[in-house]
């Protein structure tokens, strides 16, 4: 999803890892709605076949939100990044590689690698000839729900995603001192609520952060979908003066 808006501003929406843009389109539309520019970028190997995901890597994602921010910064120069899961591990990595991002959006984030011993027990898997492992997707409380994403876990694109993607930024987000809106839900069985409490207790900039007592991870599909997306337009228009 590409958006031309009418705003001096523009969101970088971002996606989770074997999801699909479709599990941030609500918030995505509502900031088209208000007239901002928009970049909804679908993941390399994303939103397909799980086939076309086993060859991909950080390097492959990070590419495309990369492209994906220069289209933004085309027609804005005021941007906020926003993502959910994986999503916001992108977010992340976008505000240390450009610090004049306005300000960054986190539902759920990745923010550091997995304990060694698990993801030695990766790698030992990989090593024994296995390329997945059952899906994570789809954590969502509300029973008139579902997220669209892949059965299965690609294990040499989760290992890439702990091994070059967080490990290498994990300790690095006191670097951050653009605002922070982070929203952390307390029944989270894909990502720990503590990757939300690193993050909290070293981020480097103006942190308001938001803890959802009803939805589990996907939670911009969940219960408090509402929620975030009342909150994340307020945050923008603030934040860049829209």
């Amino acid at each position: 999803m590409s958006h031309v808006g009418t705003r001096e501003a523009g969101v970088l929406v971002l996606h989770g890892f074997t999801g699909n843009p479709s599990s941030m389109r609500i918030q995505a539309n509502t900031f088209a709605e208000l007239g901002y520019h928009v970049e909804l970028p679908r993941l390399p190997g994303h939103g397909t076949s799980i086939d076309d995901m086993l060859a991909t890597d950080w390097s492959d994602w990070t590419g495309e939100v990369e492209a994906a921010y220069q289209r933004l910064a085309a027609r804005t120069k005021k941007i906020v990044v926003m993502g959910l899961s994986m999503g916001g591990s992108l977010t992340l990595w976008t505000g240390l590689q450009h610090g004049d991002v306005a300000g960054l959006i986190l539902v759920n984030p990745a923010t550091r690698a997995q304990p060694d011993d698990v993801v030695a027990m990766l790698q030992k898997m990989v090593d024994g000839g296995n390329t997945v492992m059952p899906g994570i997707g789809s954590d969502i409380a509300d029973p008139n729900v579902s997220e669209i994403a892949y059965e299965s876990t690609p294990l040499l694109a989760l290992l890439s995603l702990q091994n070059d993607g967080l490990a290498p930024i994990a300790e690095r987000y006191g670097e951050l001192k653009m605002p922070v809106l982070l929203y952390t839900s307390h029944n989270d069985h894909v990502v720990p609520p503590e990757n939300s409490e690193h993050l909290a207790a070293t981020v480097g900039g103006e942190l308001d952060h938001v803890w959802l007592d009803r939805s589990f991870h996907v939670a911009t599909q969940d219960y408090d979908r509402d929620t975030i997306t009342s909150g994340a337009a307020g945050f923008v228009a603030r934040i860049t003066g829209a």
